[in-house]
């Protein structure tokens, strides 16, 4: 007859391969850090948000307070933190000089850069740019008292996202985020792109970030590089195609 010692053994025994076969289960998905830029907020990855949860993935989307690069990194760096297992980071935009920054994480294991800027350290945005004309979204800024720069509606139209209908183009100027204007002379001071795998999406009808620019941006980050005949928000006219750019990016962390 078995001892009641004997029996709880055997309990233990099989209760520690049944954690040991639900912790294999239970391995962590990877995330999906989605960092918005200036002019927008979160709001602005919800049609690429459920293609991606649809593939299994976690998501979540920052809500950065555009006050200073260190603000937003801060931000960023903290959504990292808390997601479970390793970290597809993703930037639009000003949210690409964010990522740079941000990715230099044991948990990020690719970048995927969105109609971007992709600094090397060192460099601010105003590096960047120089020597270039004024893209055409940023003729007119509208400027407040404190410094932070908004676009205006006819400008979100024109030139932000000129592929949208109107009721999306009220939408993204209805929700957009100001941005501290001094921002974009602060400098990265490390290149999260390096030595990770990257992807750049570049959007050849953007009126905010020279086209050309971001060809040189995905060159210099040895990005797989998606070329799409879009506005400067290709996550909401062609979420689809940023959707497989992250969700290939993912597959390559599994």
């Amino acid at each position: 007859m078995k001892t009641l010692y004997a029996v709880l053994a055997a309990a233990a025994l099989a209760l520690g391969g049944a954690n040991a076969n639900a912790a294999d289960a239970a391995k962590p998905p990877v995330s999906v850090v989605l960092v918005h830029g200036a002019f927008a907020d979160g709001s602005s990855w919800n049609e690429v948000i459920p293609l991606l949860t649809a593939q299994g993935l976690n998501v979540i989307a920052v809500q950065n307070p555009l006050t200073s690069l260190a603000d937003d990194v801060a931000f960023t760096k903290r959504a990292i933190a808390n997601q479970p297992g390793k970290v597809v980071l993703v930037g639009h935009s000003w949210g690409g000089t964010v990522i740079t920054q941000a990715g230099n994480d044991d948990k990020v294991g690719a970048l995927v850069y969105v109609a971007a800027f992709a600094p090397s350290a060192g460099q601010s945005v105003e590096d960047t740019t120089k020597g270039r004309a004024t893209p055409p979204g940023l003729a007119s800024p509208v400027v407040d008292a404190a410094g932070f720069v908004s676009l205006s509606k006819e400008t979100v139209a024109k030139h932000f996202a000129q592929d949208l209908s109107p009721k999306q183009t009220a939408l993204i100027y209805a929700t957009q985020g100001a941005i501290r204007g001094a921002n974009f002379a602060e400098k990265v001071d490390a290149a999260a792109w390096q030595g990770r795998p990257n992807w750049y999406i570049v959007a050849e009808q953007d009126h905010m970030i020279d086209p050309a620019l971001q060809n040189e941006f995905a060159a210099k980050i040895k990005a797989t590089r998606v070329a799409l005949p879009s506005s400067h928000v290709p996550m909401v006219s062609h979420p689809k195609v940023v959707a497989k750019a992250i969700i290939d990016a993912a597959n390559g962390l599994k």
